[in-house]
Order: C-alpha cells, then structure tokens, then sequence
C-alpha cells in the first residue's frame, strides 16, 4: 500500500500496559468510527507496514487502545510511540453537499459565480492558520482561503467547486 492511497488515522501515543497494548491518538472528529478496525498501517522506516489488531476500545473519546497481534511485551509496544497510522482512502466515510475531503477535490473545475471559470484545483494548502485553494487558471496561481461562506456547491458529478469570492479578491490574480 502506497501512502497517497491513504489518509493519517493518527499517531501512537504511548504504550499502555504491560501486555504490548497501545495508545492511538485519533486525529478525526468521529473516532467511534474506527473502534472496530481489523488492521492499520504504520509508517516504519518509510513504508505502510500491514498491522493487525486483536482487539481494540476508545479511550478517553480521541484515543483508541489497541492490542496489536505480534506486540505483546511492554518494550515492542514501547518502540512503536510516535509512528503514525494510516488507513486505505477507501475507508474513509462518504461525505455529501458541501463537505469534502481535502483530496477528492483536486482536479475540480472552479467556477466563481460573478466571474466565471477561474481555473482547477491544484491542491489545499493546509500549512497556515486557515487551508487555501490553490487554483491555476493556465500559468496563473489563484489563492482563495476554504471559507464555507465562500463555498456555495461541490458538484462531485460534473467535477466542479462553485464559489462566491468577494470582489477584488480573485480579480487581483488574474488581472
């Protein structure tokens, strides 16, 4: 299993008994989703390693203790604080209207509702305090910060983001 063909489930936090069990901190607002996982990946010198859980219960509302087959001493569950987990993008749960996945909409055509085609999504720049589109329209780059006022449809059918960007804001870019 490749990476991009996954999404971050978490990371270990810490061991929890002596038996090899683990803490895994549940970065997701459902994490009752994912209490009855049969396996994960975790990132192990670079690949998704296939691992496989004999039992699992959540934990304080965003951890998940978990028993791994294969991890029962207190040091292999010790040796495995901080990898991360990851889970295949298929097992993700369906999202509809306008909520989506920061994956599923690279690609999609963007039209503004007062300007037209703007240009497609090129990727969601998550590394500030707020995500950005990351639009091109030819050579041109296009920023617009994710903000659900601005959001006005997510076609999934036809590939499109429709929007409604303030006046001046995307103008600036393609002027």
């Amino acid at each position: 299993m490749r990476k991009d063909e996954c999404f971050y489930l978490g990371k270990i936090a810490k061991k929890f008994s002596f038996k090899g069990e683990v803490l895994i901190f549940l970065d997701t607002d459902e994490p009752e989703l994912y209490q009855n996982l049969e396996s994960v990946f975790i990132e192990y010198n670079k690949n998704l390693v296939p691992f496989f859980i004999e039992k699992s219960a959540i934990h304080r509302d965003k951890f998940l203790r978990v028993k791994f087959e294969d991890v029962d001493t207190e040091l292999e569950a010790d040796n495995m604080k901080n990898l991360e987990v990851y889970l295949p993008l298929t097992m993700l749960p369906k999202l509809e209207g306008n909520k989506f996945y920061f994956h599923e909409i690279i690609g999609f055509k963007v039209i503004d509702q007062r300007l037209g085609d703007i240009g497609t999504v090129h990727a969601i720049l998550d590394n500030a305090a707020q995500p950005i589109f990351e639009i091109f329209k030819g050579q041109k780059q296009v920023l617009v910060p994710m903000i659900d006022s601005f959001i006005i449809e997510v076609n999934r059918k036809d590939k499109e983001l429709v929007l409604n960007t303030p006046i001046g804001l995307v103008d600036l870019y393609l002027e």
